[in-house]
Order: C-alpha cells, then structure tokens, then sequence
C-alpha cells in the first residue's frame, strides 16, 4: 500500500515583477517553470493576478482595453510543507497581451499572434480568462481553437464571479464547461473576494510541484 504524505496547504509567500519581452531574445529562459494567463481585453487578468498574489499593485490594473502589449514576467516564490518538511518553489506567473485590443493595427494583431503564439508552446499551464457574464464571445471561441492545438494543459477560468447572482453564475460555468472544454474544469473566480482561488491554486500546486 502506498505511503500517504501529509500536505499542508501551498500559497504563494513572494511575488514581484521581474521583466518583460517583446521578441524571442527577451523571452526568459532560465529553467523556472511558467504559467500564464491570457484573455481578451479588459476580463481582469491584472486584478486576478493581484489578488491570486495576495497584492494589490503588482500587476497594473487599466481602465484602458488593452494595456498589456508585453510579455510580463512575475517570479513567484511557492511553498507547502509534506511530512512536516517545507517544500519551496521558484517559478514565474506570466501576463500575456489581450487579444482583440482596441486602437491598434490589423498589423499589429497579426504579429503580437505569432508572438504570443510561439511563446505558449514552452509553458506548463495556460489559464484562459473569459468574462464569466459573457460565456460563448466569438472572440472567446476563436482563442479557445487556438489554445487548444498549441497550449500544453489549458484551464479556463470565468472572471467577474461577484457581478452575478449565484445562480446566473452557477449556470454560465455550466455554459463554459460546456463551449470550452479543456484539460481541467472551469473555475469560476471573483478578484474582489478571492472566491476560485483555491481551486485555481491546486491546479499551480500540481504544475509547479510536480
């Protein structure tokens, strides 16, 4: 029979900016594991980001559509303790462009695509980020198709939780469940009271602990 570890609860203790890419020459490479969120503009990755960090500035929160035109990085320190020894993880929590950003060349869009798109393929985990109050945009849809031929494990992750009703939000993660099916379970996720991050942080656990 197999031992049973005893696993106390991962958190994140430590989370800061440490830079940004916008070419394949700035890409970070120093063996750390990467996981990062994408999503169309404006569905709250910053405030997701923050709050699943414990802070309140550590990603920039626009009111602009479409702010986020880099790669950030974010080196994030992780810790669980398994029979009652402490277990430490460096890795790094990726903020990726919104795609469909408003003000910007057709151009433009083409290239930040390939960028993006040549990026995804050396992460552990992608959490895509739908407004949870919108399930099914076509904009949505079309990413999904395309994070799901290049993505190596996708979750997908419904925002704004806090500006349903419980019930509307019981079923539009039915309905995302449903459109976009991934490698894991939709979470539904609120930035304004934590709700999801529980969920969202046993997912990390298995990717960066693994």
């Amino acid at each position: 029979m197999a031992e049973i570890k005893e696993i106390e609860k991962f958190h994140i203790f430590s989370s800061v900016y440490f830079s940004s890419a916008v070419n394949r020459k700035q890409y970070v490479n120093d063996g750390r594991k990467e996981i990062a969120f994408i999503g169309r503009s404006n569905v709250g990755k910053s405030s997701l980001i923050n709050n699943l960090c414990g802070q309140r500035k550590l990603a920039y929160v626009s009111r602009e559509p479409g702010k986020t035109r880099t790669i950030n990085y974010y080196a994030i320190q992780s810790r669980r303790t398994v029979d009652e020894q402490e277990q430490r993880q460096e890795w790094y929590l990726v903020d990726l462009p919104g795609y469909g950003f408003a003000k910007t060349s057709q151009e433009n869009k083409d290239t930040w695509s390939t960028f993006i798109d040549d990026y995804i393929k050396s992460l552990v985990m992608v959490g895509l980020l739908i407004d949870l109050r919108h399930p099914g945009l076509p904009i949505d849809m079309k990413a999904y198709e395309w994070l799901r031929e290049i993505a190596p494990s996708l979750v997908v992750i419904g925002t704004k939780e806090d500006k349903l009703k419980r019930n509307e939000a019981r079923e539009n993660l039915k309905k995302l469940n449903k459109l976009f099916p991934a490698d894991y379970p939709a979470i539904s996720y609120s930035s304004l009271n934590g709700d999801g991050r529980d969920s969202l942080y046993r997912l990390i656990e298995q990717k960066v602990c693994e």
